[in-house]
């Protein structure tokens, strides 16, 4: 299963945070916040939301929910979260094959998160990826853990560094 390494210096409610993030091709990770541990199913088990990054960068810049509703807004969109948890696309930053060019593969590309309050801003480069104004009140997470995903699967390399935190 995923495990993550997780930040136990606090937690993450309203905040931005910049980092830089290298893969190898096959990786698959990603940044976990405002996350609650599952400690009945693992140790170092996270669920919550999710900026993803990928090696091939199909799904790099989304914002998904590990093991909770899954693909929230994926790259190139702006969605609002419906209580029940139905997205409703309400815009877009950009087309999703054009934000996708703008991801380095194997090198360094700087991630930003913002969240703040009901709404969630993920940051590559520069670039809006996807955004959420998250209105689903049983589904969603105001506050919780950071960590950085270790994704289950064949042997991949993972690299953060450059990681800043802001509480907002």
């Amino acid at each position: 299963m995923n495990t993550f390494i997780i930040w136990r210096g606090g937690s993450t409610a309203d905040f931005e945070l910049k980092a830089e993030f290298r893969l190898t091709e096959n990786a698959n990770s990603g940044v976990q916040y405002r996350s609650t541990a599952l400690t009945d199913v693992g140790k170092y088990v996270l669920k919550g939301y999710q900026a993803d990054i990928d090696g091939k960068s199909n799904y790099t810049g989304m914002l998904y929910e590990e093991r909770g509703r899954g693909f929230v807004a994926p790259r190139g969109q702006f969605v609002r979260m419906a209580e029940g948890g139905v997205p409703k696309l309400i815009g877009s930053p950009g087309e999703s094959d054009t934000l996708k060019s703008l991801i380095k593969i194997a090198d360094w590309n700087q991630l930003h998160i913002i969240a703040r309050g009901i709404v969630i801003t993920h940051v590559i480069n520069g670039r809006v990826m996807s955004m959420c104004i998250d209105e689903d009140a049983k589904g969603r997470a105001m506050e919780g853990l950071l960590g950085l995903q270790l994704h289950v699967g064949p042997p991949m390399k993972v690299e953060f560094r450059n990681i800043l935190l802001k509480k907002l």
